[in-house]
C-alpha cells in the first residue's frame, strides 16, 4: 500500500502520488481543460499511469482530486499559488478542445510516443 503524500513537490498546480494511483483514469475523464492523460507504463498493473501533460492549463477546479478514489491526485490551493506569484489558468477553447481530443483518444495522453 502506498503512502499518502499530499505535499506539493514543487510549485505545481496539480500533482500525483503515483504510489497510490491505480490508473483508473477517472481524473482524466473529469478534467475540463486537458491537463491530464494516461501514459503507457509497463510496470503498472493496468499498463498505464497518469500523466500531467499541461499543468499550466490547470484551472483549479479540483474535479480530478475529488473524483480520485485512491487519494492520488492533488490540486494546490489558490492562496498557496498566489504566495509564490502563480495563479490558475482560465478555461480556454484550446483547453476544451485538448480535453475532447484526450477523451477521443481513450484518455491516453496526446503526447504518447
Amino acid at each position: 500500500m502506498g503512502t499518502f503524500k499530499t505535499e506539493n513537490p514543487g510549485n505545481a498546480p496539480v500533482w500525483v502520488n503515483t504510489d497510490n494511483c491505480k490508473a483508473c483514469d477517472l481524473c482524466v475523464s473529469v478534467c475540463p481543460s486537458g491537463v491530464l492523460g494516461m501514459k503507457y507504463e509497463k510496470t503498472s498493473t493496468l499498463g498505464a499511469m497518469i500523466s500531467i501533460d499541461h499543468p499550466e492549463a490547470c484551472i483549479g477546479c479540483h474535479e480530478c482530486e475529488l473524483s480520485c478514489p485512491d487519494f492520488a491526485i492533488y490540486v494546490a490551493e489558490s492562496k498557496d499559488l498566489k504566495a509564490i506569484g502563480m495563479s490558475f489558468a482560465k478555461l480556454t477553447d484550446d483547453s476544451k478542445e485538448r480535453q475532447a481530443k484526450v477523451i477521443a483518444n481513450n484518455y491516453m495522453s496526446l503526447d504518447n510516443k
